[in-house]
């Protein structure tokens, strides 16, 4: 059988911009979102801080911070297109200590809410302000 269309063969290419990569591998809903978490520095390739630009490879480690909390993930395969989920969780394998933090942090999460230190409800403009001070994103005014 062929491969999906939108997983690239290692023959045909060395290297993608990650920020592309990052949006096929579906960490990002949007390219622009991956290259400003290049930007502000939440992304990490073999250890260095990544710019956008840089060049994904096979066999690269990556550390990717998101809302969804921070991945630890080998490349395995290349691709500048955005497929379905099933074919984006094919570009790269996640290494167990990565799960288990992030099963972790999603426990810590779950209990924080039972105690009553996070509200369900929609948060109001200063709630907003402090969250976006936490994660570092930049104010544009």
């Amino acid at each position: 059988m062929h491969a999906p269309a939108a997983v690239v063969e290692n023959k045909r290419m060395t290297g993608v911009r990650m920020d592309k990569w990052l949006w096929a591998a579906r960490f990002f809903k949007t390219r622009g979102q991956a290259a400003d978490a290049c930007d502000l520095g939440r992304v990490e390739s073999n250890g260095v801080r990544a710019k956008c630009a840089r060049e994904v490879k096979v066999g690269d480690s990556l550390r990717i911070r998101t809302e969804g909390g921070e991945f630890a993930v080998e490349v395995l395969q290349l691709s500048e297109i955005r497929g379905p989920a099933s074919v984006a969780q094919t570009l790269y394998r996640e290494t167990d200590e990565s799960r288990q933090a992030r099963a972790k942090a999603a426990e810590d999460r779950k209990l924080m809410l039972q105690a009553g230190l996070v509200s369900e409800n929609k948060p109001n403009k200063k709630d907003r302000r402090d969250r976006r001070k936490w994660l570092g994103q930049i104010h544009r005014f």
